[in-house]
């Protein structure tokens, strides 16, 4: 069948499919794509009553991922904002980015070399995704 993620929580790692009407429950181990499930997401799965099975984006053998964000707009915000860690949040790695602002607060401005860390990073090719696995532009 085909569906669409209508709610995902990462926590509990469940979340929901909905195909025409019908809903679908589903866990994160019967989640086969290489990136983590997204809200929104379209998804080919096998149905089993009221709940999803060996759950795979549509289309992901068709074609490879497309690049959303740009190498050197990261990059430059990790050169520039990186103690707030805008970089991050530009990627979309949420966790990290907090992380990077509490420890540019913490530590009186020395969070800002981790920032500096990552833009050279950047440049340099080795963080050269975004945190669904589309590579960087």
């Amino acid at each position: 069948m085909i569906g669409q993620i209508e709610s995902y929580d990462p926590e509990s790692q469940t979340g929901v499919i909905k195909s025409e009407e019908t809903q679908f429950t589903f866990q994160l181990d019967d989640w086969v794509a290489e990136v983590p499930p997204d809200v929104g997401d379209e998804v080919r799965f096998d149905a089993n009553e009221t709940t999803a099975n060996n759950i795979n984006l549509a289309g992901v053998s068709l074609e490879k991922p497309k690049a959303v964000k740009s190498r050197i707009v990261a990059a430059l915000l990790g050169l520039f904002l990186g103690g707030a860690g805008v970089h991050r949040l530009y990627l979309g790695y949420y966790k990290i980015a907090l992380a990077q602002m509490a420890l540019t607060f913490l530590t009186a401005g020395y969070g800002l070399l981790w920032g500096f860390v990552d833009a050279i990073l950047i440049f340099s090719g080795h963080i050269d995704k975004d945190a669904k696995g589309r590579p960087l532009r």
